[in-house]
């Protein structure tokens, strides 16, 4: 059986699906319902597939309701919450008189900023009724940061770590692979002496770290894969594996490791052989 909650319709909202309520099911008293768009991709595995269907209704208003329209998803608790599943009931016909409270709000949309607006605002209302209080006056923006306050600390925190993360691996990337290939001095300086290039050294040293980068960038990422899973409550409408993301990091740490391993590899191929033979 499905989970959602209940909502009252009055007022507009996108319709996916069907068609919204009207004055003849109020008058009739029919019983009539919306439902949001997740509830019916759920339920029956489209919006048009939920029109026509039935669900029932306990308590006082026990009985069968028809859907006859859906509604597009609707977040009501924050833009970093997923929007739960909504069943709406016509705010008319007496449905759920003496169950449910009322409210009013007023959105106000101005090019004007919102600190310069509140004023005419208020002296707007109160020249009408001096007496009317005007309460909890908040922009768009101040909603949506407030709404978005907790996951966003949380995102500052991980990217933070992140880049420390990133730029320590980097650091110990190019420490470690430089350290070992310049401890290969004297085995580079004995392939020069032997007649080797010293462009076909250098190709192998890269190659070779190449491969061994390539092995590391594998598991990593197959690492992160599985862990970033963890984070997708953090995320809003942001998918958990970004491709740009993972190429940028993937082609910094390889770019890294080429460069740490092809100048302690150029410096030794550079040098003499004799001094590389007598190298440490």
């Amino acid at each position: 059986m499905a989970t959602f909650r209940h909502g009252v319709y009055g007022g507009n909202y996108q319709v996916i699906a069907g068609r919204t309520f009207g004055w003849p099911d109020l008058d009739a008293g029919a019983r009539v319902v919306m439902v949001s768009e997740n509830l019916a991709r759920g339920e029956w595995g489209s919006p048009e597939a939920a029109l026509g269907k039935r669900i029932e209704l306990g308590g006082a208003n026990a009985g069968w309701y028809e859907i006859v329209g859906v509604l597009g998803n609707i977040r009501e608790d924050g833009v970093a919450q997923d929007p739960p599943a909504l069943v709406f009931w016509p705010l008319g016909g007496g449905l759920f008189r003496g169950q449910i409270g009322r409210s009013l709000a007023v959105m106000v949309r101005a090019p004007r900023a919102a600190r310069t607006l509140v004023p005419a605002i208020q002296q707007a209302v109160w020249g009408v009724n001096p007496n009317l209080p005007l309460a909890n006056l908040r922009s768009l923006r101040d909603m949506l940061d407030g709404s978005m306050a907790r996951a966003a600390f949380t995102m500052v925190m991980l990217s933070l770590a992140a880049a420390v993360g990133l730029v320590l691996g980097v650091v110990g990337v190019y420490g470690v692979i430089s350290y070992v290939v310049s401890q290969r001095t004297r085995e580079i300086g004995v392939r020069i002496a032997l007649g080797a290039r010293p462009g076909d050294v250098r190709l192998m040293v890269v190659r070779q770290a190449a491969v061994v980068t390539g092995i590391g960038v594998a598991l990593g990422l197959a690492a992160a894969v599985g862990l970033t899973r963890l984070m997708t409550g953090l995320l809003h409408d942001v998918r958990p594996v970004d491709p740009i993301t993972y190429g940028t990091v993937t082609l910094a740490v390889v770019a890294v490791a080429l460069a740490a391993s092809y100048l302690p590899a150029r410096r030794a191929a550079a040098t003499a052989p004799m001094m590389a033979l007598r190298s440490d």
